[in-house]
């Protein structure tokens, strides 16, 4: 969604424009403000399902937590390097990402997009299963990553599936 002469735009305003280039009978809704826990809620409101692609352990955990509380579905990708992994939480049906990862690593604990590097190739990749995901979601059809973990290794080309056990004391989506 994003070229060269993209560089220092906004991505939002990117992924709007080639969208609507694809198909001009969509409408996409553009919202370019830095999520937050404290923003997270309002920003979801009113969407089925939200698609996160995002780059940092604050946002990512904020973005689950707003979602559990709203029970709005959340499917989940990340990619550092040649390595990647999916996930979907639905309120109500499995684990939320807390269950699977309880506190965000300690800085410097995890290497950074920036750091290792984003294989394009692999969002590329990341991104059409999420869609699939959001798919499956919407329309009610096959089985959604709820309470599994999908890993794929970009550079063996392997899929690993692990199963992701709700925790009852989780804080977020716990029996609480």
């Amino acid at each position: 969604l994003h070229f060269s002469k993209d560089v220092g735009r906004p991505k939002v305003d990117s992924a709007r424009e080639k969208l609507l280039a694809l198909n001009p009978e969509i409408r996409v809704e553009a919202g370019c403000e830095r999520l937050t826990a404290a923003n997270a809620g309002e920003l979801i409101r009113g969407f089925h399902a939200v698609v996160s692609a995002v780059d940092n352990a604050e946002t990512r955990y904020a973005l689950n937590d707003a979602c559990v509380a709203a029970g709005v579905p959340l499917i989940d990708a990340g990619v550092v390097g040649f390595r990647a992994v999916l996930m979907t939480v639905v309120p109500g049906r499995g684990p939320c990402y807390r269950c699977l990862f309880p506190e965000p690593p300690p800085a410097g604990g995890a290497p950074t997009c920036a750091e290792a590097g984003v294989i394009g190739a692999l969002t590329g990749v990341m991104g059409s299963l999420q869609a699939l995901e959001a798919l499956k979601l919407l329309l009610g059809a096959g089985e959604a990553y709820v309470g599994r973990v999908l890993q794929f290794d970009g550079l063996s080309g392997r899929f690993r599936e692990t199963a992701w056990p709700r925790d009852p004391a989780c804080p977020v989506c716990g029996d609480r």
